[in-house]
């Protein structure tokens, strides 16, 4: 075959194999610290592969997520703090696949960017493989897609892709009554929702991303960083203990559009505000914005990540699960007859 008139190669182009397959060899160490039982391949081939039987499972239904960051990465990118995003985007999904009462097996994540650059992928990737491992799920592979033209310099994408299994029977919501107790598990800030307002707010303050945070020592960018708690070893443990009855991830829509997904016909939830105290950074946003309470409430977590529905009579040995695992926990509410979310009390 005639050479080209131009000779242009790949690379040229804007695609470098070379970095993305050095890419690959840096992040083997943090995806192979992933691995669990039921892993049947690592990284490099075309597909994952994975044993359910090896898992321990005997009668298997599989339940797959979903999602990404949002707008919280235009934080990261501008900022150059980029080792947070992996964990949100871990802990997106993984938090979603607990509330169905399965047990998250193993992650793939599709890394998207203008221009590959080496450093900054691999922190991102390593922070999803440390998210992974925090939540006993395989991080087994993914795509690094570098797509010039697509995306300005610095910028990048992130999506998530996360499979659970749970035994045949098991599936939750299941058996939510009347009188039973809402758990509600503390967040760890603003999470991975409603960025696009957070950033809003703070554009209106005047302030930037290095300056001073008002509410917490270090900068403002940082702290709105701080990543999406993980719950899953937690919602494990509320499960095994007995009495759980459905869970709710509280993210976008707040408490007031994702406690009713949880709830049968006829049922309804009354959540008492005073119940739990409110972080500094959602007083912060609420004032410096000016928001009412209710759009405060199906904006942002208000606290509140997430939230387990238990018989009265196992509320106490869930919490005790749910305090062992780490977590700080809210009885704030209960399931009540009628139909949405009811609040008494005052969120600020």
């Amino acid at each position: 075959m005639s050479e080209g008139k131009n000779g242009l190669t790949y690379a040229q182009a804007g695609v470098d194999i070379d970095a993305g397959n050095a890419l690959v060899e840096r992040i083997k160490p943090a995806a192979a610290a992933t691995k669990r039982a039921g892993v049947a391949s690592g990284l490099g081939g075309f597909g994952g592969l994975f044993d359910l039987k090896a898992a321990g499972f005997v009668d298997p239904v599989l339940v797959a997520a979903t999602d990404g960051v949002g707008t919280k990465l235009r934080i990261a990118i501008d900022t150059g703090n980029v080792d947070g995003v992996g964990i949100d985007l871990v802990a997106m999904c993984v938090n979603d696949l607990v509330c169905q009462g399965a047990e998250p097996l193993f992650f793939l994540d599709y890394f998207a960017t203008g221009k590959l650059e080496l450093d900054q992928a691999a922190r991102i990737i390593e922070g999803i493989a440390k998210g992974c491992s925090a939540s006993g799920c395989a991080l087994i592979g993914g795509e690094t897609a570098e797509m010039p033209g697509m995306y300005p310099a610095g910028d990048f994408d992130l999506a998530g892709f996360s499979v659970g299994a749970m035994e045949r029977g098991t599936a939750l919501p299941a058996g939510v009554a009347e009188d039973d107790v809402l758990l509600g598990l503390a967040s760890d800030g603003v999470h991975s929702n409603g960025y696009s307002l957070v950033r809003k707010i703070v554009e209106t303050s005047g302030l930037a991303w290095a300056d001073d945070c008002p509410w917490a020592d270090g900068s403002l960018g940082a702290a709105l960083l701080t990543p999406t708690r993980l719950y899953v070893k937690a919602a494990l443990a509320a499960i095994a203990a007995g009495g759980v009855h459905g869970l709710a991830h509280i993210t976008g829509g707040g408490l007031t559009e994702n406690l009713p997904r949880v709830l049968p016909e006829g049922l309804g939830v009354s959540v008492d505000l005073d119940s739990w105290s409110v972080p500094p950074v959602f007083e912060w946003l609420a004032a410096q914005g000016g928001m009412a309470e209710a759009e405060m409430l199906k904006t942002f977590n208000a606290g509140i990540g997430m939230v387990v529905v238990v018989a009265e009579d196992a509320a106490a040995d869930v919490t005790a699960a749910l305090e062992g695992e780490g977590q700080e926990v809210h009885r704030i509410g209960a399931v009540v007859s009628g139909q949405g979310v009811s609040y008494s009390g005052r969120l600020l």
